[in-house]
């Protein structure tokens, strides 16, 4: 089987944990395959190292067009990627769109992706903080609050650690689920994220720090996971009236409190069933549920599968 080639095109102020996290599962999966399964370069337009948000640069760094051929090539983006997305930029990527070479982005850099039409009616994320803006400055892109996602030969990540679970499952999907269990088991890498993997977006980023009482009736909820509040005691507890709560979670997100608050208990209860050992039962009651046909009822709803079925799933 031939190599895989991949090039990281780094952009000004990178961020560095996104690309390393990328770069590190390459490095880890030729050791466990006792083989070289993968090439990459770090790559700039002009060969200069960027510099990363951190102030740190890569070495050694190669012009794009002397980084060889690749099979895809990532724009590795970061902090004020608008102000690090030049004409030149643009050319270059619709120059690889062209000649058929796979296009990815980690962190910010689908915003590059994005501004050269690449990502156009495709299913694509970024980090959270710039998923609003990049829907109403590009509606033909398909965005999505994924921790990353592959649509043909497109690949984005959205950021901090994303681009280890990006990188875990193309290994797996190259070169089998073994080799890339063993690379996430040698990161104590507890779970191998997928494309159904939501990020966590912080209510804040969702409704804007102006809101204080949505955001502490939303605190209220995620501290009284296995006792659930009335929405009346939530009320009390926080000075709002329970028609005010209901318009605000109407408003900004389009959603009921009690759909809001059982949907938070049922992600919990997933992060159980998918990261420790704890039997069903423990999981219902932890969650807050009276019983596990109600659980079990709410949990297929919600995720397309029975609570039962969702560790054999990701074996």
């Amino acid at each position: 089987m031939l190599k895989s080639r991949y090039a990281f095109l780094t952009l000004p102020n990178y961020s560095l944990i996104a690309v390393t996290n990328a770069l590190e599962v390459l490095r880890m999966a030729n050791r466990v395959a006792g083989r070289d399964i993968y090439e990459w370069r770090v790559a700039t337009l002009d060969g200069r190292p960027a510099t990363a948000s951190s102030g740190i640069e890569l070495a050694p760094t190669v012009a794009l067009d002397k980084a060889g051929k690749a099979d895809i090539v990532f724009v590795c983006g970061g902090i004020d990627v608008r102000e690090a997305v030049s004409p030149p930029l643009l050319a270059a990527l619709r120059r690889l769109a062209e000649r058929r070479v796979g296009l990815g982005a980690l962190c910010t850099g689908g915003y590059a992706l994005a501004r050269a039409g690449l990502l156009d009616h495709c299913q694509a994320t970024i980090h959270w903080e710039n998923l609003p803006a990049l829907r109403e400055e590009f509606p033909r892109v398909q965005l999505n609050d994924a921790v990353f996602s592959i649509d043909r030969d497109r690949y984005t990540a959205s950021g901090g650690t994303a681009p280890l679970d990006l990188m875990l499952n193309l290994v797996g999907l190259k070169h089998g689920p073994r080799i890339a269990q063993l690379v996430s088991e040698q990161f104590v890498h507890e779970r191998v994220r997928t494309s159904e993997d939501r990020q966590y977006v912080p209510l804040r980023a969702r409704v804007g720090s102006s809101h204080r009482g949505m955001i502490e009736v939303a605190q209220l909820m995620e501290e009284n996971i296995e006792k659930p509040l009335s929405l009346e005691d939530i009320a009390r507890s926080t000075g709002l009236s329970r028609r005010q709560i209901e318009r605000l979670f109407r408003r900004h997100l389009d959603c009921v409190p009690k759909r809001y608050y059982l949907e938070m208990r049922l992600r919990r209860a997933r992060e159980l069933l998918l990261q420790t050992a704890m039997p069903i039962m423990d999981v219902t009651t932890s969650c807050g549920f009276k019983s596990p046909p109600h659980f079990s009822r709410c949990y297929r709803a919600l995720f397309g599968h029975p609570p039962s079925a969702e560790r054999r799933i990701r074996k």
